[in-house]
């Protein structure tokens, strides 16, 4: 029978949120258990270059950053393991964590920093042309496409928001709408629309990619389902994903407050939930801004909220 493991700080989830939870937490003797999850090292993993972290003048690959935060991590104490947490009861302290391998441990604090995933159209091309001219996100990758022509796909704000950010780089944006209007605000709406280098393909779907050493162009599918259906061809060079995240937060809905969408609730704009020490951090919890910068953070935030919640215990 697996003894019960035991820590003061268990940090569920590696992108920049938790490996900089982990990097405070160890410093401040802690000796925090971090399990890496699905996609270590999280979605910069899914980028080339890293041009906007301070600090790097030249740009920065995204694995290789992942990397080094790993090894900071690790040279101050953190016990990183590989696999997935599946399963926490929150009910009582200390929290109860099982790991996808059985391993059972007791926390007396947790930082949860699961992250989000963006959401594909479910394309084999867009696994195909994925750091080729794929992206699902223009802030971080709109800079490569000066000049050129791109295009993205949604008709919410995000996408909105993403084609007015690559209508001031790249020469000329496609918005394409599956629908035949916009659901984004009526503000960002009009935006677009008197964005003269922007042109909305509207009852449009995106069926294929191609190009020969990367995205050239997409294959769609104008008005599909209709009588008067056609196939359309554009010659693009960036193909922009627009279509919202999916927050990691499925086995935390039971214990702690999310909204709509699924990103799970700070309390006050803290790190804190409405579990006493159990903090989050990053995307997860993070709709508005989703960047590298902010998820490093606010996984300092969340570390020095759990130190602080242990010594007030101890006192």
């Amino acid at each position: 029978m697996n003894t019960m493991e035991q820590t003061k700080c268990l940090i569920i989830g590696s992108g920049p949120a938790g490996y900089t939870a982990a990097i405070y937490a160890a410093r401040a003797n802690l000796n925090p258990i971090e399990y890496c999850g699905l996609q270590p090292g999280g979605q910069l993993t899914q980028t080339t270059t890293i041009e906007n972290f301070p600090g790097y003048p030249q740009g920065v690959d995204g694995n290789q950053m992942m990397m080094e935060l790993r090894e900071q991590a690790e040279r101050f104490g953190t016990d990183i393991r590989d696999g997935s947490i599946v399963k926490v009861d929150f009910s009582k302290r200390p929290y109860l964590i099982t790991a996808e391998d059985g391993t059972e441990i007791e926390a007396q604090t947790v930082i949860i920093a699961t992250g989000a995933s963006a959401k594909y159209l479910g394309l084999d091309d867009e696994r195909k042309y994925n750091g080729m001219g794929v992206s699902a996100c223009a802030t971080c990758d709109g800079f490569f496409y000066r000049k050129k022509v791109v295009a993205v796909v949604g008709g919410g704000d995000t996408a909105c928001e993403d084609a007015l950010y690559l209508s001031g780089l790249a020469k000329k944006v496609y918005l394409i709408v599956r629908k035949n209007y916009l659901r984004a605000s009526k503000v960002m709406q009009e935006r677009v629309m008197q964005t003269p280098n922007i042109e909305i393909l509207f009852e449009h779907n995106t069926i294929g990619l191609f190009g020969e050493d990367g995205v050239e162009g997409a294959h769609l599918v104008k008005r599909k389902g209709e009588p008067d259906e056609e196939m359309v061809d554009i010659a693009i060079d960036g193909f922009f994903l627009a279509i919202g995240h999916q927050p990691n937060s499925e086995i935390f809905k039971q214990w702690l407050d999310t909204d709509e969408v699924g990103y799970l609730k700070k309390v006050d704009g803290t790190p804190r939930t409405k579990c006493p020490g159990v903090f989050v951090a990053g995307d997860v919890a993070d709709p508005t801004y989703r960047q590298a910068i902010t998820a490093a953070g606010s996984g300092c935030q969340a570390a020095i909220e759990a130190e602080r919640f242990l010594l007030a215990e101890q006192s």
